[in-house]
């Protein structure tokens, strides 16, 4: 008995170290390719790039270990993203919601409400999509990337493919961004400020990275309002989740409904109060500076896991509609993101 008992522990950490060391292995490459001056700049950010590397490994030399890194792949993608979702938190603080102003919460709040809107409307009617793939694509459009997207797969039950298929997107469509926005400056300069050009595109670039290209391509005063109003972005992943868990559990067919209980994402609702602590800046600043770094680890080695757990093979299962709606959106975002940011502006 107490010879299993020891040995239980044992081979527990075996099952899972191969697949977490393969993992941070990618992530590590991947953090250092982000911080070559010439992949950042294209809008490559350390979480795309371990995407694309743990497809590229997935596809290839996966298969040929993953009943023994499995558990650790899996692990990371689960438990790690929740963990880095919550230590999000400690980037962010509300004192950055003033500096934006109440036109930039309204513009933010606006622009991510239709376009998720519209990801619902056209994801199912228009071209016959599933529920959790036109959520996650939405969700990546609307919010926060990737990051959005992963976040929202447990909330949304979603399929590792479905998945796949957002995140594509959001590669796709908010790297093109990242040049589409400063070419479009000098023709939309006499009606944009610099700075309100920046919450322009904060408030309707997919990704962190991505938008720090494009704002730092403009001017430096378009970047910092442009990271401000992107920041404010991020924050909303947390209550969005909250009213997707929601809209989750009121679909539900009425006997699980009865059986279940209501789906709260605790991790969202700890990054939250992640977010709340760090307004307060209890905490030394280089010690919130090395959490952080943590907290780019763990986001990484849990987007190396997804790729590593995705085919090429789901892309070609789903077709041109995901495209087709992603594409829908990222012309909404430029076309009437842009409305949104010159209507409020304007009123308020």
């Amino acid at each position: 008995m107490t010879t299993s008992t020891l040995s239980t522990p044992h081979r527990t950490l075996w099952h899972f170290a191969p697949g977490l060391l393969l993992s941070a292995l990618i992530a590590a490459i991947a953090l250092w390719g982000g911080n070559i001056p010439q992949v950042a700049g294209a809008g490559f950010s350390a979480l795309t790039l371990a995407i694309l590397i743990g497809m590229v490994v997935g596809n290839t030399l996966y298969p040929k270990v993953w009943r023994q890194c499995d558990g650790g792949v899996l692990f990371s993608k689960q438990h790690l993203l929740r963990l880095g979702i919550i230590l999000y938190g400690f980037r962010l603080t509300f004192a950055q919601i003033a500096d934006v102003g109440a036109s930039g919460i309204v513009i933010d709040i606006l622009t991510l409400s239709s376009t998720f809107g519209l990801a619902c409307l056209l994801g199912q009617r228009l071209f016959g999509l599933d529920r959790q793939t036109s959520w996650l694509i939405g969700a990546g459009s609307s919010i926060c990337g990737a990051a959005a997207v992963l976040a929202s797969e447990p909330v949304a039950k979603a399929e590792a493919s479905q998945v796949t298929v957002a995140v594509a997107t959001v590669v796709i469509f908010g790297t093109l961004a990242i040049f589409i926005y400063p070419a479009l400056w000098p023709l939309l300069s006499h009606w944009f400020t610099p700075e309100a050009y920046g919450i322009y595109t904060g408030s309707t670039v997919h990704e962190v990275a991505q938008v720090v290209a494009a704002g730092h391509a403009i001017s430096p005063e378009a970047e910092n309002s442009a990271v401000i109003a992107k920041m404010l972005r991020v924050m909303m992943l947390a209550p969005f989740l909250l009213l997707l868990a929601g809209r989750v559990k009121q679909l539900a067919p009425a006997g699980q409904q009865e059986k279940s209980k209501i789906t709260i994402p605790w991790f969202a609702v700890l990054f939250i109060v992640v977010a709340i602590f760090n307004s307060f800046h209890l905490l030394p600043d280089a010690l919130v500076q090395e959490i952080v770094a943590l907290d780019t680890v763990l986001l990484a080695m849990a987007m190396a896991a997804l790729g590593l757990t995705t085919h090429v093979s789901a892309l070609k299962k789903a077709g041109m509609r995901p495209m087709l709606l992603a594409l829908i959106l990222f012309i909404w975002l430029i076309v009437g993101g842009g409305a949104i940011n010159l209507a409020v502006q304007h009123i308020l």
